[in-house]
Formats: C-alpha cells, structure tokens, sequence
C-alpha cells in the first residue's frame, strides 16, 4: 500500500527483534498478538459495513483495496512472523473470525503471561459507629428534594 520503500521493509525486519529485546531487557513486558480473520468471515464482515450506513465509518480507506491484495498481504504475514517471532519476543496468533472468544482467550492468554504473587489479605472488621456528637440525621433531611425512587 506505499507505507513504505522495500528497503525500509527490509531494514524494519533486521531491527525489529533487536528493538524489541532492549525493550523486554529494560524490564518491559512485550506481548504481541496477531489477530488472524478468515477470508469468509472478513468477506462477511466488509460486506455488512458496506451495507449497514452505521458501520460504514469502520471501513478504512485501505480496507477494501486490501481484499484485492489478500496472498500478498498473507505473504508479508509469513515474512513478518519469521523474522519477528523470537523466543524472547513471540508472536501469538488469535483467531478472531468469533470477536467474542477471540477477546476472552486473548484477555486470559494476557493474564496467564503476566508473573504476579499472591497478595495476603487482611481480615477487615467494620468499627461500630461512634455515638458521640449524635443527632437525628435521618430527620434533619427528611423535608429537603429527593430523587423520585424509580426503580
């Protein structure tokens, strides 16, 4: 799509996982994701924005010229993936032709990357309620505007 020169296609795959591991040595966490559409289901999806004036705006000025360049940009996906999938920087590939558990698997994939400890937790008691100072508080609003209970 001419974002950019194929020497910076180039140069961009040499660098990249040296990048991304001074990135993950200065204690960054780089998790990264490709999110993987099938043809029917990105097909399926295109054609629902075109027809429906409310998802139209989702559609980006490069979305329907990409369906022409499908193989290329798969071929690029291939390209990508076999410089930039290291052990230190992986790629983890999602398929998202189902949006709904394409998001919790990526949520729990997240979660599960993550080092965390255990917290100990505390016993909270509630204090008892002082009496000092006490007052009618209930009565001293009784006669101001209250919102109508509706529910």
């Amino acid at each position: 799509m001419g974002f950019c020169t194929k020497g910076d296609h180039r140069r961009f795959l040499e660098v990249c996982p040296r990048v991304e591991r001074f990135i993950i040595e200065g204690g960054i966490i780089l998790i990264k994701f490709w999110l993987e559409v099938g043809n029917r289901e990105q097909e399926r999806r295109f054609a629902a924005r075109i027809d429906d004036p409310v998802r139209q705006w989702k559609l980006s000025p490069m979305d329907l010229p990409s369906r022409r360049r499908w193989y290329e940009y798969s071929r690029a996906r291939d390209l990508m993936l076999k410089h930039t999938d290291t052990r230190i920087a992986p790629w983890y590939i999602v398929p998202s032709d189902d949006k709904r558990a394409a998001r919790l698997n990526t949520i729990a994939h997240v979660l599960s990357l993550i080092p965390y400890r255990k917290l100990r937790v505390e016993r909270v008691k509630l204090p008892r309620r002082s009496s000092r100072g006490s007052y009618n508080d209930t009565a001293s609003i009784a006669q101001r505007r209250f919102v109508t209970a509706r529910y």
